[in-house]
């Protein structure tokens, strides 16, 4: 329902004005003012955080709703670690009755260029609880050998 009548649009076939709906109307909703792709729409601004530990760099990205087969974590030659999934459309059944539509579906990719001290071919993933987990080990910093120079004289 919106707080807008039907005479702003028949959006609905449900003509009924509810003020109490948290349905708010979008005066922008069929203008095309977005370059986004309908196949990236979705997980395009795909929340991650990156955080630089003395072991690792460690990577957590919000997927609710994604099996883990359904996300994909890859590493380049060039030390890029590359996020990307897939959230397909529900099955829509001509029988049903839509009253909201919010869950997002689409395809996402987030990719990051490594600095030079990570050990590529080591680098592990986890799901748990919608929340995808990406590990990259840091190479041990090899500190220089001090020697002490007797000073003659």
């Amino acid at each position: 329902m919106s707080l807008i009548p039907s005479f702003f649009g028949n959006r609905r076939s449900n003509n009924v004005f509810d003020p109490f709906s948290l349905d708010v109307w979008d005066a922008l909703k069929d203008f095309p003012v977005s370059t986004r792709s309908p196949e990236t729409s979705a997980f395009v601004d795909a929340r991650i955080d990156w955080r630089e530990t003395p072991e690792a760099h460690v990577f957590k990205a919000d997927v609710p709703g994604l099996k883990k087969e359904e996300v994909k974590v890859e590493v380049e030659d060039d030390r890029v670690l590359q996020i990307s999934g897939e959230r397909n459309v529900e099955k829509e059944d001509k029988n049903d009755t839509w009253h909201r539509l919010e869950r997002s579906s689409g395809k996402f990719m987030r990719r990051f260029r490594l600095p030079e001290n990570v050990k590529m071919d080591q680098v592990k993933a986890s799901m748990e609880n919608g929340v995808l987990t990406v590990t990259v080990p840091k190479m041990e910093v090899k500190k220089p050998d001090v020697k002490a120079i007797d000073i003659s004289g």
